[in-house]
């Protein structure tokens, strides 16, 4: 952050504005220097906006005053210790008094933001100045003014000594009659001069606009590469004789540790780890029909064993999830837990709070439905009967993990709560263990998915899944980049435990590619579901989820065995989050840009950013992607080289390293790609562009 430390000018000793008069109409001051429409603001300065350390996002305002004279802007940035960093602002388009800059936070907790806008004495002296010395007019009193105006710009702002022997030598030199006017005028305009004051300016009549809150979290909030496993299935074997299945634990689980981090991925996401009821379990395929060894759904929470807070005793104990967050970390990966605030009817919670709970008419607890899916095996919460009980039972519960190490939680349905108590418990968890993150799997309504960022969760679930043309990627993408960039992180998953669509189950492995390399570097964090790498892809009939989903019973994915005709995509997933660690650009969210092809099944675009919070190690990727997984796509693009920076002009050419095949080839602003369903016929290029 570029600072300076302005003094502003004493201000008049009366307020020459009656602010009850103004108020009668609803109208707050403007200001001597009117600061309009800052942004990024959600929703008014009523909810924080949002960033994690190091990320670059532009801030701008209107500012505007009457006349002629120069005005001038500056962002001033509060950190968390009441430090203020200013930053100055450029006119991007005066026409409309706009102002941007580009800011970023360097540590985690609570800032703010504002924009002053104030009078630039200097600004005006250069403007008028320059042309009436240059006419022969007023000469020696342009000169004269431009020299008191150096002189305040000496004395009333703190500098360096360089820059103020600087000032004060071009102060000489404006007064040296012996010298001819232009040489005078140069030395009061010299760039050296206006680079001084463009560091710690001389500022009149200072206007602020309101203070905006400015919530700054740690990087894995915006970026994070996600493996989701059910840790009852990982070790989990069947019996051949009998069909039996001997469940999987913690500490076989943790053996799948070690490969999970080799390919690159940062956290690990566990399904419901909690004792699962017996009362109307559901059987394989949610079926009502239950086998006595079926295991249920770990969504139905809640035993004789306990609740949300207790442990399934088939995995292991506390004893053994310590050890299984142990064996995460030593691999670099942070394990994510999944909140399900839901409860089977043997949960402890149904005999000691039925108040937790709505009653029917006929008695008796109604259980969870998403028409037409039918949820016998759960209890939905009301969270209306006993609020304050319920909420410091929940509190209590994500506590307990808490200080078991878990520092994410994926949320299960959060828009079936109330908002406000997300905005409540988020807020609590935050003021003693800031560094815990919160996704929200809320396919749901677009306001309620962006009022759940608003309040506080800090990834969300999106509507990726089922944006497969070209068209419906660049409307989306653009709207998570731009229009709700300051609030809401989008997770893309291709395909969940719940979740497995036409274009997954008819696309075959070219699918699996394409939308797995797309999710990896449209947006900066994602998500795979164990098994895609085997392309599991076969549909329960009528649904667009899994045959023989995991929800329901074991799998022995036989990881690591060579099996005959089976695709793995284990190679293509460690080349991806590769890609995503080596190249910073894929880091951020608002730095994408969307150029053209004649074929519109084929999408490309770029991201270009550097690889520090100065700028520096500027990196640029381009992704092109053919998203018709049965064809071969031959097509000329049409690329936008001064957005891939760089330096990149109309005209020019660039190399571009194929970072999958690692093939490299000369491309201007207009080549011809061909691209090919199948592994091994690439369906997408990744191209690293470099000017070399």
């Amino acid at each position: 952050m570029t600072e300076d430390s302005t003094t502003p000018p004493a201000q008049p000793d009366a307020d020459p504005i009656d602010r009850s008069v103004l108020a009668l109409f609803g109208q707050q001051p403007v200001g001597r220097i009117p600061v309009l429409d800052v942004e990024p603001v959600v929703d008014a300065g009523r909810r924080p906006t949002r960033s994690v350390v190091g990320e670059l996002f532009p801030l701008s305002a209107t500012v505007l005053r009457e006349g002629h004279d120069a005005v001038n802007a500056t962002a001033v940035l509060v950190d968390p210790d009441d430090r203020e960093h200013h930053v100055p602002m450029v006119q991007t388009n005066p026409g409309l008094s706009h102002w941007e800059t580009v800011v970023h936070a360097d540590q985690e907790g609570v800032w703010s933001f504002r924009v002053e806008g104030w009078s630039d004495p200097y600004g005006t002296w250069v403007h008028d100045g320059t042309i009436k010395v240059e006419a022969g007019v007023d000469v020696e009193l342009m000169l004269e003014e431009g020299a008191r105006v150096l002189e305040r710009a000496l004395d009333e702002v703190d500098r360096p000594q360089e820059d103020a022997d600087l000032l004060d030598r071009a102060i000489g030199t404006l007064r040296s009659s012996s010298l001819d006017p232009a040489r005078r005028l140069a030395a009061g305009t010299d760039e050296q001069v206006q680079e001084v004051l463009r560091r710690a300016p001389l500022r009149d009549y200072v206007s602020a606009s309101p203070s905006y809150t400015w919530w700054v979290e740690r990087p894995l909030a915006l970026t994070g590469a996600w493996y989701e496993i059910f840790p009852r299935s990982e070790g989990a074997t069947q019996d051949p004789r009998t069909g039996l299945w001997t469940t999987g634990t913690f500490e076989t689980a943790a053996r799948r540790l070690p490969a999970i981090a080799e390919m690159g991925f940062d956290v690990v996401y566990l399904t419901p780890v909690h004792p699962i009821g017996s009362t109307n379990r559901k059987g394989r395929n949610n079926s009502l029909t239950v086998e006595e060894h079926d295991p249920g759904s770990p969504y139905a929470i809640g035993a004789a064993e306990g609740g949300h807070d207790a442990i399934h005793p088939d995995l292991g104990d506390f004893e053994d999830f310590d050890a299984f967050v142990e064996a995460a970390r030593e691999q670099g990966l942070q394990v994510a837990l999944d909140l399900a605030l839901q409860a089977s009817p043997d949960h402890p919670w149904a005999s000691e709070h039925p108040e937790f709970f709505t009653t029917r008419a006929d008695g008796t607890i109604a259980y969870a439905e998403n028409p037409p899916k039918k949820y016998q095996d759960i209890y939905p919460l009301n969270f209306d009967n006993a609020p304050a009980t319920i909420y410091a039972e929940v509190r209590r519960v994500v506590q307990v993990w808490i200080d078991h190490g878990v520092k994410i939680f994926r949320v299960d349905n959060p828009h079936t709560k109330p908002v406000e108590f997300w905005q409540w418990l988020i807020a609590d968890v935050a003021v003693d263990h800031p560094e815990v993150i919160w996704l929200a799997e809320a396919f749901t309504k677009p306001r309620m998915m962006q009022i759940l960022a608003k309040v506080g969760f800090q990834q969300s679930y999106t509507y990726y899944a089922w944006r497969n043309t070209a068209a419906e990627l660049r409307e989306y993408v653009t709207e998570l980049a731009t229009e709700t960039a300051a609030y809401m992180r989008p997770s893309f998953w291709p395909t969940t435990h719940d979740i497995l669509t036409p274009y997954m189950q008819t696309g075959g492995a070219t699918a699996h590619l394409v939308r797995s390399a797309l999710a990896a570097t449209l947006v900066p964090t994602y998500g795979i579901y164990a098994g895609f790498e085997h392309v599991e892809d076969r549909p329960r009939p009528g649904a667009e989820e899994h045959l023989d989903n995991e929800k329901y019973e074991f799998k022995d994915r036989r990881w690591g065995e060579d099996v005959p005709g089976r695709t793995d995509l284990t190679g293509w997933l460690t080349t991806l989050n590769r890609i995503r660690r080596e190249h910073p650009s894929l880091h951020w969210l608002r730095n994408i840009t969307f150029h053209g092809a004649d074929d519109e099944n084929v999408l490309t675009f770029s991201k270009h950013g550097g690889g520090a919070a100065d700028g520096s190690a500027q990196d640029t990727v381009l992704v092109v992607a053919n998203l018709d997984p049965h064809n071969v796509r031959g097509t000329r693009l049409h690329l936008d080289l001064p957005a891939l920076g760089l330096g990149l002009g109309w005209g020019r050419t660039f190399t571009a390293h194929d970072l999958v095949t690692d093939q490299r080839w000369t491309w201007d602003s207009e080549p011809w790609v061909v691209l090919g369903p199948g592994y091994g016929h690439e369906p997408v290029h990744i191209i690293h562009v470099t000017t070399d």
